[in-house]
C-alpha cells in the first residue's frame, strides 16, 4: 500500500478529477481518508452511486401510499425506511402503525406471502444491477409457487444510461472510477462506452484502500500519457463479460424503461419494469396506483447536487446542523453508501 501511494502522489498529471459512482467506493474512500493521499492535482468526487440516494421521490410517494393502505405489508431494505419525503417516511409510517417491514433479503417477502395469505404483501425493488438478480429470482420463485398475493414496486436502475446522461455534455469529470459490484455482473466491458463514447478514461476498481489506490494510480498514468481507455484492476471478482447467470436472471424478468432518478431526472432506458409475462406482479398495476408528483428536498439540500458532482458534502448548509445520520434531512445522509454519512462518520470532504 505505501509503495501505491508513494507512486501515486509521486505523478506529474494534469488536473484530473474522478468521480467515483459506487456507494462501497463511497464508503471506503471516507474510511480510509484516500482523499487526502492524492497527488497534487486529482480530485476525487462521488456521483450517482448509492442507489437509497437516488431513488426519486415519486418512488418513495409510491412506496408510502401502499405502506398507508389497510392489508398491505411493505418489505424493504432498513435504509429506504429513513428516507424523508415530503415530511414523511416509511419509518413514521411503521411508528404510526402502517405494516412496514425490514427484510435482509427479497426473499423474507415470499416466505411473508406464503405464509400470510390474508395479506398483500408488496417488496420495494432498489438498487442497481448488483440488487436486481435477487428480485428477479424472487419473482421466478413466486412464479414457480404460484403466489397470488406478492407484488413488486421496481425501483431499479441501471448505470450506463445514467451516465451517459450525466457525462455526455461534461466538463468537470476527467476520468471515472467504475464500480465493482455492478461490474462483477455486467463485466467490465459494460463501461467500455466511458472512454469510447465519452472520451475518458475509465477504471473498474475493488474496494480495498490498496485496490483503490491500484485504480487511482491506473488513471494517473493514462492522464499523464493522454491515454483514453478502459482498464479492469479488479480481475478477481469481474471478467471482460461478467456473470452469465445473473445477466439471464435479469432478461428473463426485467426490460429497459424510463426511470426517474434523484439529481438527474428523466432518464430514458435507465430503469427496469417487469416484462409483460410478470405484469401480474406489478405493484403499480396491481393497486391501480395514481402518477405521483417529483417530491422536494428539504430547504437548503443539496442532496441532488452532490448526486450530480457539483457539490461536496460539506458545501451543504444543513450538513452537521440541520441534517446528521440521527436525523436526515436528505437521502445522502441516511445510507452508509451516501457522500455525506460517509463524510460525517469519517472526517475529510
Amino acid at each position: 500500500m505505501n509503495k501505491l501511494l508513494h507512486a501515486l502522489r509521486g505523478m506529474d498529471i494534469p488536473p484530473t478529477t474522478v468521480m467515483e459512482v459506487c456507494g462501497t467506493h463511497t464508503n471506503a474512500v471516507a474510511r480510509f481518508g484516500l482523499r487526502q493521499l492524492l497527488p497534487p492535482g486529482m480530485r476525487l468526487i462521488s456521483g450517482p452511486g448509492c442507489p437509497v440516494c437516488v431513488t426519486d421521490g415519486t418512488d418513495l410517494a409510491a412506496a408510502l401510499f401502499l405502506a398507508h393502505m389497510p392489508g398491505v405489508a411493505v418489505y424493504s431494505f432498513g435504509d429506504m425506511l429513513r428516507v424523508p419525503a415530503a415530511g414523511d417516511s416509511l419509518l413514521r409510517a411503521r411508528e404510526l402503525g402502517a405494516d412496514v417491514r425490514i427484510a435482509t433479503s427479497p426473499m423474507d417477502a415470499l416466505e411473508a406471502a406464503l405464509s400470510e395469505t390474508d395479506k398483500e404483501i408488496v417488496w420495494l425493488g432498489v438498487g442497481f444491477e448488483t440488487t436486481a438478480p435477487m428480485t428477479a429470482a424472487l419473482l421466478l420463485r413466486a412464479r414457480e409457487a404460484g403466489v397470488g398475493n406478492l407484488s413488486v414496486l421496481c425501483a431499479h436502475k441501471t448505470m450506463p444510461a445514467a451516465l451517459r446522461s450525466l457525462l455526455r455534455d461534461n466538463q468537470r469529470v476527467d476520468a471515472l472510477l467504475c464500480p465493482g459490484h455492478v461490474a462483477a455482473i455486467t463485466g467490465a466491458e459494460d463501461f467500455r462506452f466511458v472512454p469510447e463514447e465519452l472520451r475518458m478514461p475509465a477504471v473498474v476498481a475493488g474496494f480495498e484502500p490498496e485496490e483503490i489506490a491500484l485504480a487511482l494510480l491506473q488513471i494517473a498514468r493514462m492522464r499523464q500519457r493522454g491515454q483514453v481507455e478502459l482498464a479492469n484492476c479488479y480481475p478477481a471478482a469481474v471478467s471482460a463479460e461478467g456473470n452469465p447467470a445473473a445477466k439471464a436472471l435479469l432478461t428473463a424478468v426485467f426490460e429497459p424503461v424510463t426511470a426517474r432518478w434523484r439529481g438527474l431526472g428523466e432518464i430514458a432506458g435507465s430503469g427496469l419494469g417487469l416484462r409483460r409475462e410478470f405484469a401480474g406482479f406489478d405493484a403499480r398495476r396491481r393497486f391501480d396506483l395514481p402518477e405521483f408528483p417529483p417530491g422536494e428536498d428539504a430547504a437548503g439540500c443539496r442532496c441532488a447536487d452532490l448526486l450530480r458532482g457539483e457539490a461536496e458534502p460539506r458545501q451543504c448548509p444543513l450538513f452537521g446542523r440541520g441534517c446528521t445520520p440521527d436525523r436526515p434531512a436528505g437521502p445522502c445522509m441516511v445510507s452508509a453508501e451516501g457522500a455525506c454519512a460517509a463524510v460525517y462518520r469519517y472526517g475529510g470532504n
